[in-house]
């Protein structure tokens, strides 16, 4: 019988790396944030009560409000933020600290990989991503370089499923 996936990591590109930026009206925005609610509620449906967010800019950030909005119609569902460290918002413009901080204060908990800004730490909120979550959902463009691709990368190395969605190619 196969094992129940009952955890969901999100892991995506920040704004730069996104074809419209920060301009989330774009269509092309709009129309992945259909597919990703799509594929998140696919997956409650399929069983799975908790979401870890990463809390970066872009896809992160899309992704836990698409949680939120959805646990009125979904009351068992959870939204869990890994950060990386402590103040990693601070060098954001206001409205995506604005943004990330309503997201924290309605989060079911928020864990840090580490107080404070080292070396590593992103990769290690990374790692625990893909390490503490049954299937991780990823919007990836493709490219190898990068931290969704790492992230990817180790989720495949777990032998955990990982979910693609490229933001290119979504109508």
């Amino acid at each position: 019988m196969k094992k129940a996936r009952k955890t969901c990591a999100f892991t995506g590109h920040r704004p730069k790396k996104l074809p419209w930026g920060y301009n989330e009206t774009d269509v092309r925005c709009v129309a992945l944030k259909v597919a990703l609610e799509r594929q998140i509620r696919s997956l409650v449906q399929e069983g799975v009560t908790d979401f870890l967010s990463g809390m970066a800019e872009g896809i992160d950030l899309l992704a836990a409000e698409i949680v939120l909005n959805l646990r009125a119609e979904y009351p068992c569902i959870k939204l869990h933020c890994i950060l990386p460290y402590k103040g990693q918002e601070t060098e954001w413009p206001a409205a995506s600290q604005a943004r990330y901080h309503a997201i924290l204060a309605q989060a079911d908990s928020v864990i840090y990989v580490s107080r404070i800004f080292r070396k590593n730490c992103m990769l290690e909120r990374n790692h625990f991503l893909a390490a503490h979550s049954d299937v991780l959902l990823a919007i990836y463009n493709g490219e190898y370089r990068g931290g969704t691709a790492a992230t990817i990368r180790y989720a495949q190395k777990l032998g955990h499923s990982v979910i693609i969605l490229d933001p290119n190619e979504i109508n």
